[in-house]
């Protein structure tokens, strides 16, 4: 399998025999919801995937969620109630028990921020409301533009309103703290990014941990303003997630589709890993079988180009997280039948790059690798670049990852059919080749007369500079 699997951990997959199965089913990524659940219950991930890897030499890797400033509304007084269109309502930064006249909002500039006119979205869009005016301190006067339900504390959207809210929030950092304390976990997704900047103040703050182990960053694009600097920001980043639900209430739901086509394009482009999420399989939360619909939705972002797909309450809350993962394993591997999703052959352009040596590589040994159809692009990798570089080209060829770093090779774990390997010699030169070319057959991933493809750095210790290229044959 090349395009890779993440499962939302939670009460339905928390158990360890539960998660063992999902991995058996073909699970890469555990994704840990800050929004959901308490330290307790992360832990017990945690270990359930330390103690999962150590024991049978696997690099599953552990993705961190943070909330970010999710906006809810209050709890109410009463039971939920029904807004019809044209009903007015209140919406107060003060904390109180909701009625059918005034509710709470969880957003201390709610008031501040919106200008009449904005829309103010609730529960993913089902119930809309337009701002009438607002006294510029804590109460705004809206008004309902079709029919729906009021509940407590369902997410609200803004999509016409300039957030004034920080990305990272109280709980983020406190959550951030606990998840950099851990020293395990890979990635660490920034929920409703704006701008780079806000990829640029969270790696700081990773860097200033004292951790040894630093997680990457994945920025989640669910507002607006980041498509306006979507550049910007793969640039900054490690990773993009393209979080479907909140953008498709923030922005027309019919432009969600190219939004994905587009920033699938530019990861690519940029060498980093691109994850489409958000009701992938939402039938088989409780449903033993997906829609059609979800089966083409499946299939589709296999072949826009996704590195990963996720699964959110299909496997945190859903009946079926075993299954759901068996099943679209069943139709990403049908989908990578099709040609059309291999060999992007991105070429470096900027000989001024101090990365154009290793770039002109990869790109040569993909090229290669298509030509000869070899069996197996091998790579030396201390920093995962080439890993990145390599798995953007998206090769048919299988890629193998070999690296001295076992947290590191948990990193790669989520990148396009990229499979690592342990290897604590790899500052040794001598018959380095023929020790991964050894691992590999043991294995049964290559065999005699199998065209394989080297990627080394010459000397091998010169980390992060692939330049050095060999096309063989297996021998005896």
């Amino acid at each position: 399998m090349k395009t890779k699997i993440i499962a939302t951990i939670g009460p339905a997959s928390t158990d360890a025999r539960v998660l063992h199965r999902m991995i058996e089913a073909g699970l890469d990524v555990c994704r840990l919801n800050f929004s959901h659940g308490d330290y307790a219950d992360h832990l017990q991930v945690i270990d359930t995937i330390r103690q999962y890897n150590q024991t049978n030499k696997t690099f599953i890797s552990l993705l961190a969620d943070l909330q970010g400033p999710k906006i809810r509304l209050g709890d109410l007084k009463d039971e939920p109630f029904l807004m019809q269109r044209g009903d007015r309502i209140t919406i107060t930064t003060k904390e109180l028990e909701g009625t059918p006249e005034k509710v709470s909002i969880r957003y201390d500039d709610f008031a501040i921020d919106v200008q009449e006119g904005d829309q103010l979205l609730i529960d993913d869009g089902k119930l809309m409301l337009r701002v009438i005016a607002s006294n510029g301190t804590d109460e705004v006067l809206l008004e309902a533009v079709n029919s729906g339900m009021i509940a407590p504390r369902k997410g609200v959207n803004l999509p016409d309103t300039r957030i004034s809210q920080p990305s990272l929030t109280e709980k983020d950092l406190k959550d951030l703290q606990f998840i950099l304390d851990q020293n395990v976990v890979n990635w660490i997704a920034l929920s409703f990014v704006r701008s780079a900047d806000d990829i640029k103040q969270l790696r700081q703050r990773i860097l200033d941990h004292p951790c040894t182990n630093k997680p990457r960053i994945i920025a989640k694009i669910e507002k607006p303003q980041a498509l306006a600097v979507i550049e910007d920001i793969v640039n900054e980043t490690d990773g993009i997630m393209i979080a479907r639900g909140d953008l498709g209430v923030e922005i027309p739901m019919e432009q969600v589709p190219m939004a994905q086509k587009r920033m699938i394009k530019l990861c690519q482009k940029k060498g980093i890993p691109v994850i489409v999420a958000t009701q992938m399989m939402e039938a088989m939360i409780t449903s033993i079988r997906p829609t059609r619909a979800e089966v083409s939705d499946v299939a589709n972002s296999v072949l826009d180009g996704a590195d990963a797909l996720m699964l959110s309450g299909e496997t945190s809350v859903g009946s079926y997280p075993v299954e759901t993962v068996a099943t679209m394993q069943q139709i990403i591997n049908q989908m990578e039948d099709y040609e059309e999703i291999y060999y992007k052959h991105i070429q470096p352009v900027d000989k001024l790059s101090v990365r154009f040596t290793s770039d002109s590589v990869l790109y040569a040994a993909c090229d290669l690798a298509q030509r000869t159809l070899a069996k197996a692009i091998i790579v030396v990798t201390h920093t995962g670049y080439s890993a990145l570089r390599l798995a953007a080209h998206r090769p048919k060829t299988k890629l193998y990852v070999f690296s001295s770093s076992q947290y590191l090779l948990g990193q790669m774990n989520l990148l396009w059919g990229v499979q690592g390997f342990y290897e604590d010699g790899l500052d040794e030169a001598g018959k380095l080749m023929e020790r991964m070319n050894a691992i590999l057959r043991a294995q049964n991933l290559i065999g005699k007369g199998d065209y394989i493809i080297h990627i080394l750095s010459t000397p091998v210790w010169n980390q992060g500079a692939s330049n050095t290229l060999r096309l063989g044959v297996v021998d005896e």
